[in-house]
């Protein structure tokens, strides 16, 4: 029952995301429930690859090159979940900022 507190949690994170940048558009809970699915995927499978292949780079940028990893897997998820729209890379980039930070409030303050 926990994991299902956490999803909507995260999807609430992902809502407010949305209605804090102008660039990032959701069409109602479903397509946010899928999106968070989808990004706990992406998270957990593709981003590791992408982590190893660009590891000089993140080394080089003292790990800042992560918070573009995170905004091209938020982006990726967009492209995937109909119903998600991100419109530009930078409200990707503030998107996976604002819903990893609210999502981290939300289950601390819930859990």
């Amino acid at each position: 029952m926990n994991w299902l507190l956490r999803l909507l949690l995260n999807s609430l994170a992902l809502v407010i995301a949305g209605y804090l940048i102008s660039g990032i558009h959701i069409n109602g809970l479903l397509p946010a429930i899928i999106a968070v699915l989808l990004l706990g995927f992406v998270n957990t499978f593709i981003k590791p690859v992408l982590v190893f292949f660009t590891f000089p780079i993140t080394v080089f940028t003292l790990g800042f090159f992560i918070l573009i990893i995170n905004a091209i897997t938020f982006g990726l998820v967009a492209w995937l979940v109909p119903g998600f729209v991100v419109d530009s890379f930078g409200a990707a980039f503030m998107g996976a900022i604002i819903t990893s930070v609210v999502g981290w409030l939300l289950n601390v303050i819930f859990n």
